[in-house]
């Protein structure tokens, strides 16, 4: 297993593996698979191909096939652009446990440490999710809130537990 910056040429596969994300771990997005899988080929190359720099995105490659993913955005305001904010985490269910989460996790933190302007990353959880929780624990994230109500699933409203990472002293 190996981590890589992911680019254009990884559109189809990168698309894919969201969609699966998607539907099978569908409480830990706020997106729907029938709202992404409506998007345009742009809307994907820009996720993980931004020309504006706003977004970089990881895949853990088993081989050619991209078995995981996780992505850092950046904001272009002023008053927020210190913050990189990590989202679209997956992991394929045969590859977890395996150390593939812990490896994108950490090169997204080392991506945005190497960025002299990124002072901290944030995410979110959604609650019970104790495995991501865990993880992001173990590399430095600390929970600083929970968010009631943040998403409606089939089976009720979950909060979003919110965590973040100072990268600075």
């Amino acid at each position: 297993m190996h981590i890589s910056i992911l680019q254009p040429k990884d559109t189809a596969r990168y698309r894919d593996l969201m969609l699966e994300a998607y539907e099978l771990a569908a409480d830990a997005f706020t997106s729907t698979a029938g709202e992404r899988a409506a998007e345009p080929e742009s809307y994907w190359i820009k996720r993980i191909a931004d020309p504006t720099g706003l977004s970089v995105a990881f895949g853990a490659f088993d081989g050619d096939a991209l078995v995981g993913t996780v992505a850092l955005e950046f904001s272009a305001k002023p008053k927020t652009k210190h913050k990189a904010l990590i989202i679209g985490m997956y992991v394929k269910p045969e590859h977890r446990a395996k150390g593939s989460a812990r490896a994108l996790i950490t090169a997204a933190i080392t991506h945005a440490k190497s960025m002299q302007s990124i002072q901290s990353i944030t995410l979110t959880v959604t609650e019970g999710n104790s495995s991501a929780i865990h993880l992001y624990q173990s590399v430095g994230f600390e929970t600083y809130g929970v968010e009631p109500m943040a998403i409606h699933t089939p089976s009720g409203y979950k909060g979003k537990v919110l965590m973040w990472m100072p990268l600075r002293d």
